[in-house]
């Protein structure tokens, strides 16, 4: 499965990613057709492509790529057996059990092998992980896909270890175990670890039930430093989107709509002023005196120069401009998914000190 060559050869088994939500495992076969929903390929024209490639369908309007399997994509892509653990988990325990190349790990309850190809990964070449399933279906398919996928660090066992505990001559640094009553299991996993040195346990359990009883059987077994975590993901889809319209040019726009309407306003009432006016010297006798017409005129010239100066104050605020403010062409934006994978198990870590 760890294999270092560039390209995909025939028997190779491959990680096709169709869509962020779909992907699958596939061993190349000549000869064979690969269906999906984005078309029909052959798998003669996997062969000699670099993994990483976009593959284009027969028809040309699909299109798949191919990549190196790694227990990331396979624990995305591999067939369910059982409830598997996923990275977030995998990478809480491997770290919290200290986990590391050369060490020797115990599993009790392989399932699916999704936390078996990560630990075989961890402690390389110079470690052991020695796994063990009690039921026998999941035992065959767990020993076909460990030695296709040429995972030698891996040792796995067909046994009941809450019945017949675990191997005596193994002194395993950390001990996992994934068992429906992990409580049982807890005097073997102490009689397999090490006691030259501090050494860890994992349980995993999808019910605080089951959690309770299981402090209580680590307690009694002389563990310590025991502690419960639930690990919960909260991923955010990350886009770029176009940026909202700057306040600047807004305000300009409203305000030039405001000065037009104050013009508006302020030459209908000098129009009015004049046609006052105007009635006002058509009604006037022959008999007016010059006073009259000298009080008449001063009158509308009052009136034009009030309507001049609001007219050139209007103007005056028509010509300010507000400076519109560079907006960058994309914003970087972010939401969280609607459906987020919530609960899987409460892990429970303790030590055995010497």
């Amino acid at each position: 499965m760890w294999s270092t060559a560039r390209e995909v050869a025939a028997g190779d088994t491959v990680i096709v990613w169709l869509t962020r939500d779909q992907i699958q495992a596939l061993v190349v076969t000549p000869g064979r057709d690969f269906n999906t929903k984005f078309g029909n390929f052959r798998q003669d024209d996997f062969l000699g492509v670099p993994y990483g490639s976009k593959v284009p369908s027969r028809a040309g309007r699909g299109f798949v790529h191919l990549l190196r399997p790694t227990p990331e994509l396979w624990t995305l892509a591999l067939p369910h057996r059982t409830q598997i653990l996923y990275l977030a988990d995998i990478a809480f325990i491997t770290a919290q059990l200290h986990i590391r190349p050369g060490a020797t790990v115990i599993e009790a309850g392989t399932g699916s092998a999704s936390f078996s190809h990560s630990v075989a990964r961890t402690v390389g070449t110079a470690g052991r992980l020695f796994s063990f399933e009690f039921h026998e279906a999941r035992f065959r398919a767990a020993s076909a896909e460990f030695a296709r996928h040429g995972l030698s660090a891996v040792e796995l066992t067909h046994r009941n270890v809450c019945r017949d505990g675990f191997a005596p001559a193994v002194a395993a640094d950390a001990v996992f175990l994934d068992l429906p009553a992990p409580w049982d299991a807890v005097p073997h996993a102490k009689a397999a670890l090490r006691t030259d040195r501090p050494a860890r346990i994992c349980c995993f359990s999808p019910c605080i039930e089951q959690v309770l009883r299981t402090v209580a059987a680590l307690n009694a077994a002389g563990f310590t430093e025991i502690t419960t975590y639930e690990t919960l993901l909260r991923p955010h889809e990350v886009f770029q989107t176009p940026p909202l319209p700057s306040v600047g040019p807004l305000a300009a726009r409203l305000k030039h709509a405001e000065v037009r309407r104050e013009e508006k306003r302020q030459r209908q009432i000098a129009a009015n002023r004049a046609q006052a006016a105007a009635a006002a010297r058509a009604a006037a006798t022959t008999t007016t005196t010059d006073a009259d017409a000298d009080t008449e005129m001063k009158l509308e010239d009052d009136a034009d120069a009030d309507a001049d100066g609001e007219s050139k104050e209007a103007s005056t605020s028509t010509s300010e401009v507000v400076e519109p403010v560079a907006a960058p062409a994309r914003v970087n934006v972010a939401k969280v998914l609607p459906e987020v994978r919530g609960h899987t198990s409460y892990l429970t870590f303790a030590c055995l000190v010497p």
